[in-house]
């Protein structure tokens, strides 16, 4: 009996935790040299840049080691277009996001780098 009772007590649990997850929207955590301005996803390849997340932020940026919760984007894979506040503009090629989860970029993520 107890047994049944642990396993019941763990599957609540996970189904809990689970659902917690799916409805909290994903995160970006920068992990990059500098704060963001601008951060936009596209499908893979297509450089069709949807609207600037940062506008998330209170204060429209994401500063390093901060968290910017992305909207409206579904779960699937993405390429990233960031500008930072030198101005500096790079991609990220392959980002995975799902409902619920914190993904990073550092700066061995980005690519393509202008000033």
């Amino acid at each position: 009996m107890t047994g049944r009772i642990l396993v019941a007590a763990f599957l609540l649990a996970h189904a809990s935790t689970s659902a917690f997850a799916q409805s909290r929207p994903p995160r970006f955590w920068n992990l990059t040299k500098h704060t963001v301005k601008e951060f936009s996803l596209s499908k893979p390849g297509a450089d069709q840049w949807g609207p600037n997340q940062c506008k998330n932020d209170k204060d429209g940026t994401v500063d390093v080691d901060e968290r910017l919760r992305i909207t409206d984007t579904p779960p699937g894979d993405y390429d990233a277009r960031i500008v930072d506040v030198t101005g500096r503009a790079c991609f990220a090629r392959g980002i995975r996001i799902a409902e619920g989860v914190i993904f990073s970029l550092e700066e061995k993520d980005l690519t393509g780098c202008r000033p």
